[in-house]
């Protein structure tokens, strides 16, 4: 936590250091995540959480919903758009029991889901979380 703080950071400080992150994805990566949506919760919902075979909604920081762009076709017009979720509560925890900051947190879980947005494998995540950071 900064120096002084003494409320948990919300919604709008996580989003904010999610779209700083984005911000720093070269070009030819930022420009095919104009239309995913951004959505920050406090936790995924019982339905998510049952469908991924978690019990503690603590354990689950983000989660891409959506096809990856690779996947996509004329077939799937009209379909829900693509989104990220973070789950701040969850991210907080994490925050707290790892130590790390927040920005460098956020980041993680961000450049995480927006690689299964392209279909990446955790390498090349590894790889794009070192250009942005």
């Amino acid at each position: 936590m900064n120096e002084g703080q003494t409320l948990a950071p919300g919604a709008d400080r996580i989003e904010a250091i999610a779209r700083a992150t984005i911000a720093k994805l070269p070009p030819a990566f930022a420009r095919h995540l104009g239309d995913v949506v951004l959505k920050i919760e406090e936790f995924a919902d019982d339905a998510t959480l049952d469908e991924m075979g978690i019990e503690n909604p603590f354990e689950l920081t983000g989660l891409y919903t959506g096809l990856p762009i690779g996947a996509k076709s004329v077939d799937h017009s009209g379909t829900m758009p693509d989104m990220i979720h973070l789950f701040r509560r969850a991210i907080l925890d994490e925050w707290v029991e790892t130590g790390v900051t927040l920005e460098a947190l956020v980041a993680h879980v961000v450049i995480h889901e927006i690689g299964h947005h392209f279909g990446l494998s955790d390498a090349d995540m590894h790889a794009l979380e070192e250009m942005a950071g």
